[in-house]
């Protein structure tokens, strides 16, 4: 929730490039209150969201082949360096940080979006057994919330938040996920197991001491299934929402909304058609990029969350 009924802007993660410390100044050098911790995965797999996630994740070992990265009996090299780039990154935010207050937002990768990505070691995916889906989100939930108390060591003054990116829920729940062979799709997970592996996952947020956000940039985002999970705040990519009574009801419920686009007049037009005006929501809305912009240069990166940030700033 905004401060001093201020409308916020931040980014979704991913910036492009290789070098952290710039990163990190653009991020900290143009966002008011709300900065995140950047990912960087030009600088390879275990620096993307998926590496980056599982980098967070002890109680599982996995190892990156060439299909990608699946569960193993001992951890690989670069499950290491994942953790390892993850202690660098926060090592270099920490200095950048110590005269800064505010809110600082990390990025996970939600249980389900990876139970897709992982394989098993026989080579499907997680998603295809479901004590593997349960085994992987209390390991991630243990993991994050195992993170989130080194995070406030380090960053005391300010408050947490954690996104919780799930791009591939809506196809998890549809059953759309392709199998490994590419000849059959996954079976559905249905909303009450999804419902559970979320839940504790926000549940490990909150005992930690942090707030929780989902991000899902898709354009059937399950907006009631998400909103009963206990999350604070759901992101989405404002050009693909469907204006219904889906999101009037999740905002009335008291779930806080991140649109991502960088319109104030498409930001105006959709919550209008909620039936809200600027007054009622400019403490409860966080103003972001509608996705990463890890395929953006370095001076568009900046330029958007510049626009971001302008557009938070004249809503306010």
């Amino acid at each position: 929730m905004g401060e001093n009924g201020r409308m916020r802007a931040t980014g979704v993660g991913s910036m492009p490039g290789e070098d952290y410390r710039e990163a990190i100044k653009v991020v900290t050098g143009v966002l008011d209150d709300l900065v995140f911790v950047p990912e960087l995965p030009d600088r390879g797999a275990p620096a993307g969201m998926i590496g980056r996630t599982l980098g967070l994740v002890t109680e599982l070992a996995v190892d990156l082949q060439p299909a990608g990265w699946r569960l193993s009996s001992g951890g690989g090299v670069d499950h290491r360096r994942a953790a390892s780039l993850m202690g660098h990154d926060l090592d270099l935010l920490e200095e950048e940080l110590q005269e800064h207050e505010g809110t600082l937002k990390q990025q996970v990768t939600g249980p389900l979006t990876l139970a897709a990505a992982v394989a098993l070691p026989r080579g499907e995916r997680v998603l295809a057994d479901h004590g593997a889906r349960r085994d992987l989100a209390g390991a991630l939930a243990a993991g994050i919330g195992e993170h989130l108390t080194a995070l406030r060591r380090r960053f005391p003054r300010h408050e947490l938040v954690v996104q919780i990116d799930e791009p591939g829920i809506s196809s998890v729940l549809r059953g759309a996920v392709p199998t490994t062979s590419g000849f059959g799709r996954y079976r559905t997970v249905h909303p009450p197991e999804a419902d559970v592996l979320l839940r504790g996952l926000v549940q490990a947020i909150e005992d930690a001491g942090g707030r929780s956000v989902v991000h899902c940039c898709a354009d059937d985002v399950p907006v009631a299934l998400l909103a009963g999970t206990g999350i604070t705040a759901i992101g989405f990519d404002l050009a693909l929402a469907q204006v219904d009574d889906r999101w009037a009801e999740t905002f009335e419920s008291g779930v806080d909304l991140w649109p991502g686009g960088l319109d104030p007049k498409a930001l105006e037009g959709f919550m209008r058609r909620l039936g809200y005006e600027p007054s009622s929501y400019t403490d409860r809305m966080v103003v972001t990029p509608s996705c990463g912009l890890a395929g953006q240069t370095p001076g568009e990166a900046r330029r958007s969350l510049e626009c971001a940030q302008a557009i938070a700033t004249s809503l306010s």
